[in-house]
């Protein structure tokens, strides 16, 4: 099950569970819309998989899934992709 994790780690935006704002990779790394286009290219500073949109979790599932509260963000390597 996706973590749906709370932020950006570029630059630490909210991205809640319903946010349509959200860029995942295959390890489920977060960003946000603006800084994996504009800032990533598109691919994970990480791991250098492809960015693409995060599903969003049906309202009436997260109170028995609810989304992860831990923040991860690592401005430094939001540079260049991997």
């Amino acid at each position: 099950m996706l973590q749906l994790r709370p932020g950006c780690e570029c630059c630490d935006t909210d991205l809640p569970p319903s946010s349509d704002r959200a860029r995942i990779c295959s390890f489920e790394c977060t960003f946000c819309a603006d800084c994996a286009e504009q800032v990533l290219g598109g691919r994970c500073p990480n791991c250098g998989g492809e960015l693409v949109a995060r599903p969003r979790r049906p309202e009436g599932k997260l109170e028995k899934f609810p989304a992860s509260t831990q923040r991860v963000h690592r401005p430094a390597g939001c540079g260049k992709a991997a």
